[in-house]
């Protein structure tokens, strides 16, 4: 009997179709709406603190139906192809072994809980604050933080002692007080709020952006992947929450804030 062959593109349907979609109504805002209706339906759909100011601008809608679901649709925007590519890139990278794990309705909610702790870490550093934010770099750093929660397990993508692809997505994950005692894992946490805070301060531009860079949204966003992890993963733990680490084998203007 023949070894069942390797998919040369070995991708989860939902992040495909999660990605079709972010491409479809980036094109549709640029091939199919005017500048008008475009800025109209951003009005609606993209985050902006001061959608929840004490003083609104008429003509930014602020009753409880955008006050709500801004917090996950701003990152269905994209500034421009160049933006909308970087953050296609890394979800292709690290959306596959979350989808993986938790399933595509898990990860659909994951993916909106981590957008919308993104949002809320926006919404308090710029109390008030007009420009929009678009972009799903939150929901994607979410993916990222919750990717080190088990990659680097014994058995897990990253390990020389894999058990075969699809069960090396479903080890326990590390308890988080292990993970934050790893090296790798430490090092990764600091070249990555490393390089945020430097695209923050503006030291270097982040391909794709001219505008702003809403890092805070980033942070946020990973915060909640790190933290939140636990409340999607089906997979049960199988140490003690105080064990020891698990050995290893080793918007349309440029002033609209992009992440």
């Amino acid at each position: 009997m023949n070894p069942p062959r390797e998919r040369i593109f070995n991708v989860p349907g939902i992040v495909l179709a999660l990605a079709a979609l972010l491409l479809g109504m980036h094109l549709m805002m640029e091939f199919v709406l005017s500048i008008a209706q475009a800025n109209e339906l951003l009005t609606l759909f993209a985050f902006s603190p001061a959608r929840y100011a004490d003083v609104v601008p008429r003509w930014l809608p602020a009753w409880w139906g955008p006050q709500l679901w801004t917090f996950v649709s701003y990152g269905f925007f994209h500034a421009n192809f160049s933006h909308l590519f970087f953050n296609l890139v890394w979800l292709m990278a690290f959306g596959p072994p979350i989808a993986r794990r938790f399933g595509p309705w898990r990860f659909l909610g994951f993916c909106a809980a981590t957008a919308a702790g993104g949002a809320v870490a926006h919404l308090v550093t710029h109390l008030g604050e007009l420009a929009p934010m678009i972009g799903a770099s939150a929901a994607i750093s979410g993916a990222m933080a919750a990717a080190m929660r088990f990659v680097f397990q014994q058995g897990g993508p990253l390990g020389m002692l894999g058990r075969g692809e699809e069960e090396s997505y479903h080890v326990p994950a590390a308890p988080l007080s292990a993970m934050l005692r790893d090296p790798r894992v430490l090092a990764f946490l600091a070249v990555w709020f490393g390089v945020n805070l430097i695209f923050g301060i503006g030291a270097v531009a982040m391909p794709g952006t001219e505008g702003t860079v809403a890092w805070e949204a980033h942070v946020g966003g990973f915060l909640a992947g790190l933290l939140g992890f636990s409340l999607f993963d089906p997979v049960r733990p199988t140490t003690p929450p105080d064990a020891g680490p698990v050995p290893s084998s080793t918007t349309t203007n440029d002033e609209a804030h992009r992440q």
